[in-house]
């Protein structure tokens, strides 16, 4: 059903919003819908930057017999 939606029917919906909340309360809200991504791409950076910058502390969980191996 949602595939049928085009750009006109975008615009009505865009069109109704508008006319049921006024355009204060859509522009705040945009607003806030934007502090938000920001907020989640800052984020995944600093998550991103500790990840890269934790260091290595994996264990060698080879069994003995294959180390003897090599």
């Amino acid at each position: 059903m949602l595939n049928n939606i085009g750009l006109p029917g975008l615009l009505l919906i865009a069109v109704v919003v508008l006319v049921l909340f006024g355009r204060g309360k859509v522009s705040s809200l945009m607003g806030e819908v934007g502090k938000g991504i920001n907020a989640f791409k800052k984020g995944i950076k600093e998550e991103t930057a500790e990840i890269e910058n934790r260091p290595e502390t994996t264990r060698d969980v080879t069994h003995a017999s294959e180390r003897d191996k090599v």
